[in-house]
């Protein structure tokens, strides 16, 4: 089964890309694969208080992936799966990529400000020519009738 890979942070264009993925997956028989990247800077403590930080991260993390899960499984009929990286962002996704043969399409969702796209956006138009799989990116203020007609 193709997979629609997505990105789980705390961006607000993170729920267009969610979205986007769960449509595409149930209008293709695909599967959904949400990823969330804990950055190594958070843990640079005392080796106790780190491992408390860590497991505080992958809670907050499943936690907000259930909101998108229960969302895909009721409107979509999609069961996503959660992994869960420690380290550089990019270099994780690219990693669960070359371990995930069933990764077919990465989906992002690009930032409305005026700061840009956002950073993993960026990263991944800098690395577009030599990533592994086609890259879908996601207006943040796409309206979901928009998403919807798109999908």
């Amino acid at each position: 089964m193709r997979k629609f890979m997505v990105v789980l942070d705390d961006s607000r264009e993170c729920l267009n890309a969610m979205r986007f993925a769960a449509m595409r997956a149930a209008n293709t028989g695909g599967g959904v694969e949400i990823v969330a990247v804990i950055p190594p800077e958070e843990f640079n403590h005392w080796i106790g208080v780190g491992d408390i930080m860590r497991q505080e991260a992958r809670e907050r993390i499943e936690v907000h992936f259930e909101v998108f899960a229960k969302w895909m499984r009721d409107r979509q009929n999609v069961d996503p799966e959660l992994v869960i990286r420690e380290g550089e962002p990019l270099t994780e996704i690219l990693a669960q990529i070359q371990e995930d043969a069933e990764v077919g399409v990465l989906v992002l969702g690009a930032g409305t400000d005026k700061s840009g796209p956002g950073p993993l956006v960026s990263q991944m138009a800098r690395n577009a020519g030599s990533f592994p799989i086609p890259v879908t990116i996601v207006p943040g203020d796409l309206s979901k009738e928009r998403l919807e007609a798109i999908t």
